[in-house]
């Protein structure tokens, strides 16, 4: 199941800004997409394999929402059924929920996300039990989780987050700045039934017959975000590279072993759609990378999103109002 809820502060607009927000519409939407957390393991396993690639099943998620002044409220969940075929990908269940909102110039995200069910891609390859019918090893009892906060720090005050994200507002010309991100994460692995590693590839170091591995970090990472709209298609773009200071770990019949270190840290995320006054279609993707090393292991992870958004922005009494002040101004001008 995936439930979001926001609540958000809007500034005031003038005529001088480069974005229009529908502040006193009433904005109905939906949405539908996929969610995922494929992940990897490199190291240097038995039977020469290299590296371990995990997939989960992929299910459609579908949400409803609706924002009007401050206040936004979007439910969403996760429909009956995987994408892939269950006999090749297994069954993975899904818990994901967020909450967003900004003041001024900030916009915060806390998210949790837990996925339960993987299978790692093209076992058959060293695992004499499996064929290129059945190519993937099926692990239902591997769980992926992060929980994150991130805050965002825009250095412009033409860039709003709301005309960016599109909902409740879009950009009549082109903005730009420079942000910082900050963010605090804790993510891992585990196996409740044994160690995330096939025994069969596993030798007699800790790290590789771990039934959990993660890493607890705090880091900045600065960047650049642009947005533009184009004949009513928008778009924006947002960039950044930094680094955190991370608390890696792993656990091995029990005993948890633990490690100082700093690892970098990508932001990225990218959205576009047709937005006119009354109705808007955006597709909206965001990623998130998650890397520890310890010693020679290498764990990498991107939970990510993609999802198309569509909805209405219904005008109420207020705007009515508001609509007709702008025209009497407009025309005595």
């Amino acid at each position: 199941m995936f439930t979001f809820y926001s609540l958000s502060v809007h500034s005031q607009e003038n005529d001088t800004l480069p974005y229009q927000l529908y502040k006193d519409r009433l904005v109905l939407f939906t949405d539908v997409g996929f969610n995922s957390a494929p992940f990897s393991i490199t190291d240097n396993f038995k039977l020469g394999v290299k590296k371990l690639q995990y997939k989960n099943n992929i299910r459609t998620t579908l949400g409803f929402g609706v924002a009007y002044k401050w206040f936004a409220l979007r439910i969403g969940f996760a429909l009956p059924g995987n994408i892939k075929a269950e006999s090749r990908f297994g069954n993975t269940e899904y818990f994901d929920v967020g909450l967003k909102f900004n003041i001024k110039q900030v916009f915060t995200t806390v998210n949790l996300r837990n996925y339960r069910g993987y299978v790692i891609k093209d076992e058959y390859k060293w695992n004499d039990s499996l064929s290129s019918l059945t190519p993937n090893g099926i692990y239902p009892n591997i769980n992926a989780t992060s929980i994150s906060a991130n805050v965002w720090w825009f250095k412009s005050k033409e860039f709003n987050i709301h005309a960016v994200l599109g909902r409740v507002g879009h950009y009549l010309k082109p903005a730009k700045t420079w942000y910082f991100k900050t963010s605090l994460n804790y993510f891992g692995l585990n196996n409740t039934e044994g160690s995330i590693v096939p025994q069969s590839l596993s030798d007699s170091t800790d790290r590789s017959n771990a039934s959990t591995i993660g890493a607890l970090d705090l880091g900045v990472i600065p960047g650049y975000a642009y947005v533009n709209r184009i004949n009513n298609w928008q778009f924006a773009v947002f960039g950044g590279l930094g680094g955190v200071i991370q608390n890696k770990f792993y656990t091995t019949s029990g005993k948890t072993r633990s490690f100082l270190g700093i690892a970098p840290r990508v932001d990225f995320r990218l959205l576009g759609g047709y937005s006119k006054p009354s109705y808007f279609i955006l597709l909206n993707t965001e990623f998130d990378f998650k890397t520890v090393k310890i010693q020679n292991l290498q764990y990498n992870q991107t939970f990510y999103t993609i999802k198309l958004v569509v909805g209405v922005r219904i005008r109420t009494k207020n705007s009515k109002k508001e609509f007709r002040e702008k025209e009497i101004k407009d025309n005595a001008n």
